[in-house]
């Protein structure tokens, strides 16, 4: 509806409902579905909500600063990242995502969408925008038979895999568990993803809520261009509000790190190469650079790491973890047979929520003397703690046995991703880290493919860095968002314009 000689802007009226505890202004009214609703009449600090029309279509509960819990609800895994949505409503289930989008629609506002809310970049939450918060939607269901799991938005990897396991089932997740299911629409890098494929590999369907508030089924049977974009595609298309998974039997687990000095990191990276190289597709292996330990030989040192994970026969697991056991050898060897739910934690705590984090990504076609070079003259910028570290995640395998094009994620013949993670607490040190990292990226894009992994991805990195990202996907997944989402609502994200 357009704005009456008079009336103040719908943007200026939340803004000022927030400034004044949620309180809505004399005069004003907003909409719910089309609908106009009778202003109350209340003046400033009257008590009249300007959300009491949303608050009547919801199951869940939503917030404003007015709120004691405001503040700690919008915290996010990333503490660099500070921002102050209008309101958060922490959905019960798909028929508040719906109400909440219809709202926003009919009152000009914008949205965020909040999973487990681990994004490096911040994308769950938007200033001055109605956060869709979906971490109250908790619900699993495993059906052993079938070897499907459908697991609500709000669940994350851990959670998942503690309901999975219990059946001896497990799907490629994140490697850290905090993490929740919005990985799979990015890609989603885990430790099974070389012998069962990344996460959005094994998506089957997911339930989504459209720019339209309308609710939507997306499979290969069933809006079958919509399934494909959203495998890699990101949050461009709609609020995902649970996802049909493919499980696979949990074999025995053989996994864990061995760490060397400073002295072995340009032979760990070589052996690393050629360990890699000649893995099989049972086997996924990172390598990087950390701070040592506390309490060990490795303290206050950057240590070299390989970590590693076997899915398959412990006798077959115990020969091909043996060559990084013997390598060196290394100053501390944790590799031995584990439950998969100790690996899928065994990062957790290195990786806390509420650090600032700066990170880039690079997907590259070799681990050349090059890279390695670089790697060894720049890693002194690593800041000395244990939240920070730059590793190599080794693809190949299923990932790249499914075609480029099959879905949006189109980084299938990439043999490594390189990470610069740095973490830290103290803002006056983002002026010394957030350029080293950038430098640093830059230097490694020279001998990448030009593609980052867009759940690594900053917000400076630009559009021209997301379309290089999607390669010849890219204006395909175009012409899907011009279907579904043609006036871009969901722009919070890494974003593919219409």
């Amino acid at each position: 509806m357009a704005n009456q000689p008079g009336d103040i802007s719908r943007r200026e009226l939340l803004a000022r409902g927030i400034a004044l505890g949620g309180v809505a202004m004399v005069g004003s009214s907003t909409h719910l579905f089309g609908q106009e609703s009778p202003s109350t009449g209340a003046a400033p600090g009257g008590g009249a909500d300007l959300f009491d029309d949303l608050r009547a279509h919801l199951r869940g509960g939503l917030i404003t600063s007015a709120d004691p819990s405001y503040d700690e609800r919008r915290k996010l895994w990333n503490g660099m990242i500070d921002r102050q949505p209008a309101a958060i409503v922490g959905c019960a289930g798909a028929g508040d995502v719906i109400s909440v989008v219809k709202y926003a629609r009919a009152n000009d506002l914008a949205i965020s969408v909040r999973g487990g809310g681990h994004n490096v970049a911040g994308k769950a939450l938007r200033d001055d925008a109605l956060a869709i918060d979906l971490t109250p939607m908790k619900g699993v269901r495993v059906d052993p038979k079938k070897k499907i799991a459908r697991a609500q938005a709000g669940v994350t990897w851990g959670e998942l895999d503690l309901e999975t396991t219990i059946f001896g089932l497990a799907t490629t997740g994140g490697t850290i568990s905090t993490t929740g299911g919005g990985l799979t629409l990015g890609g989603g890098i885990g430790w099974l993803m070389r012998k069962h494929g990344l996460a959005c590999d094994n998506l089957l369907s997911v339930d989504i809520v459209s720019a339209e508030g309308e609710f939507l089924t997306a499979s290969e049977s069933e809006n079958d261009d919509l399934f494909w974009a959203i495998r890699g595609g990101g949050g461009n298309f709609g609020v995902v509000t649970s996802f049909e998974y493919r499980l696979h039997e949990l074999e025995t687990i053989t996994g864990g790190v061995a760490l060397y000095p400073p002295s072995m990191l340009k032979d760990m990276f070589r052996f690393y190469r050629d360990y890699t190289s000649a893995a099989p597709d049972s086997v996924m292996a990172m390598a990087g650079i950390v701070q040592g330990p506390p309490g060990t030989p490795l303290e206050g040192q950057q240590a070299g790491f390989i970590s590693v994970c076997h899915s398959g026969a412990e006798s077959d697991g115990e020969q091909l973890v043996r060559p990084i056991k013997e390598f060196g050898p290394p100053a501390m060897d944790m590799i031995g047979v584990m439950p998969y739910t100790t690996l899928q934690t065994i990062s957790d705590a290195a990786f806390p929520s509420g650090n600032r984090n700066y990170w880039r990504s690079n997907f590259l076609m070799e681990l050349s003397d090059k890279a390695i070079d670089i790697i060894l003259e720049r890693a002194g910028g690593l800041p000395p703690n244990a939240n920070s570290a730059l590793f190599f995640e080794h693809m190949e395998g299923a990932v790249g046995r499914v075609g480029p094009q099959d879905t949006a994620f189109s980084n299938r013949e990439a043999k490594f991703n390189f990470t610069i993670l740095a973490g830290w607490t103290d803002p006056d040190q983002d002026d010394l880290y957030i350029p080293w990292i950038r430098s640093f990226g830059d230097a490694m894009k020279v001998l990448a493919t030009g593609a980052g992994y867009v759940n690594y991805m900053m917000d400076d990195e630009g559009t021209a860095r997301v379309r290089a990202t999607y390669e010849k996907n890219y204006d395909r997944l175009v012409a899907v968002k011009r279907k579904y989402d043609p006036s871009n609502f969901f722009s919070g994200n890494q974003n593919i314009a219409p």
